[in-house]
């Protein structure tokens, strides 16, 4: 009764203040590199424009009207929704309403689906002017409360059909799923990728080397018979690549050029817990990776982890929650692969178990080392953790995987500005 009572009262105030200040919404979708790509689209347009970029989970009919009210994520993380909380929300909001000149230009949100028809909702409450799905996936989060990855995709798809003919769609060209969708809308279509059939696309991908280490990657970046070089470090992966394909279209269409948008990439980092470089003990590397999983952005983390040219490689993996039917086969098919990538494999959770029986295919079953939960996992990871080792960390929320990182990373004392969860809210869960 009191979420249907704030959902209503957030709607009226969210569209008070898209009626007072008519920002451009800039909404996202997909299972994986949402933040990434928000991140990433943020970094390029603050360059020019005052922008918002929504934080953390605030993607649904609390979060997202939250976003456009103020930034408000900070509170809500730390200390938890209370009524203290909401008083502070609306009071501030009404106050807002009568005169804010930093009020953003801009707002970067992301569109969230647990079940079938949240973004329907959501993009019929807060119509976007410009629209991005990431991806998919075969085997998406959430998949379980759908039809399948087609029902994921129908649903994703809500978010372009929402869109104006005077809108954009931006569509990742590396998913038929997603780059089916351009036939769902009336707007202008712009795609994105790592092959030349796409609008805007990066090129020559490769890890960026300083001081013999792996620091971030480097790549170039494609339009209309033109191309910048963009060196973005900090993070490792395709994806940031791809992040950054999809937020040059955004500039594009919104009058940035390329050079611009290159300079504004490489003074970007990458969102906490998403294929993160941090330094560890004993002189090792950390690929932080422990914002959330699914299949296909495990498999990505693994592809990295094998991308690095030297190094012990150590995978300290953690259950992919909220797969369904589908969630012993996918993780099945990622123990399969961190078995080929991996010299020394941690798994952690029930379904980590199943990571572990695949994996003992592919390596020996004595480098390959399954606990209940990340606080058992964490101390037996310390202590193999070697000079010169390249240690991964991944697994969905709920495992707290973060918590490995914490235990192993060089510097825990700049946790707070380093890690993902660490707001009083989670220490405490």
């Amino acid at each position: 009764m009191f979420r249907s009572i704030l959902s209503k009262l957030l709607f009226v105030l969210a569209h008070a203040y898209l009626l007072r200040y008519r920002p451009m919404i800039i909404g996202i979708t997909g299972n994986v590199g949402k933040t990434s790509t928000k991140e990433a689209i943020a970094a390029v347009l603050r360059s020019s424009r005052r922008v918002r970029a929504s934080s953390g989970n605030l993607n649904n009919e609390i979060g997202l009207p939250l976003s456009i009210v103020g930034d408000w994520s900070g509170e809500y993380y730390d200390r938890g929704p209370s009524i203290l909380f909401w008083l502070k929300v609306f009071a501030g909001g009404i106050l807002g309403l009568v005169a804010d000149s930093s009020y953003p230009e801009i707002l970067v949100i992301e569109y969230g689906a647990d079940r079938p028809g949240d973004i329907k909702k959501l993009a019929s409450q807060f119509h976007p002017h410009i629209a991005i799905v990431t991806a998919v996936g075969d085997v998406p989060v959430h998949v379980e409360y759908f039809n399948g990855p087609d029902g994921v995709a129908s649903e994703k798809a809500n978010l372009v059909k929402a869109l104006s003919p005077k809108g954009y769609a931006v569509l990742n060209h590396e998913d038929s799923r997603v780059l089916h969708m351009q036939s769902s809308t009336k707007a202008q279509v712009w795609t994105y990728g790592l092959d030349q059939e796409s609008r805007v696309y990066a090129s020559n991908v490769e890890l960026l080397f300083e001081d013999e280490k792996p620091s971030g990657v480097v790549f170039k970046l494609h339009h209309a018979a033109r191309f910048v070089p963009v060196k973005m470090r900090g993070s490792l992966g395709r994806s940031q690549a791809l992040s950054a394909a999809a937020a040059a279209v955004v500039g594009i269409i919104l009058g940035i050029n390329l050079i611009e948008i290159s300079e504004a990439l490489g003074r970007y980092s990458g969102p906490n817990g998403r294929l993160k470089i941090l330094r560890g003990v004993k002189d090792s590397l950390i690929i932080d990776d422990t914002y959330n999983a699914a299949p296909a952005s495990m498999r990505l983390a693994l592809e990295t982890l094998e991308s690095i040219p030297s190094g012990r490689k150590i995978a300290v993996l953690g259950n992919m929650l909220e797969l369904g039917n589908y969630s012993y086969e996918a993780h099945q098919a990622i123990g399969n692969l961190a078995g080929e990538v991996a010299d020394i494999l941690i798994c952690v959770g029930d379904k980590g178990k199943v990571i572990a029986d695949s994996a003992g295919n592919q390596m020996s079953k004595e480098n390959i080392y399954t606990f209940e939960n990340s606080v058992q996992a964490k101390a037996k990871v310390q202590e193999l953790i070697q000079a010169g080792d390249i240690v991964l960390v991944k697994g969905s929320q709920g495992m707290r995987m973060e918590r490995v990182v914490e235990e192993i990373m060089a510097h825990p004392e700049n946790k707070k500005e380093l890690l993902v969860r660490q707001s009083k809210k989670w220490q405490n869960t």
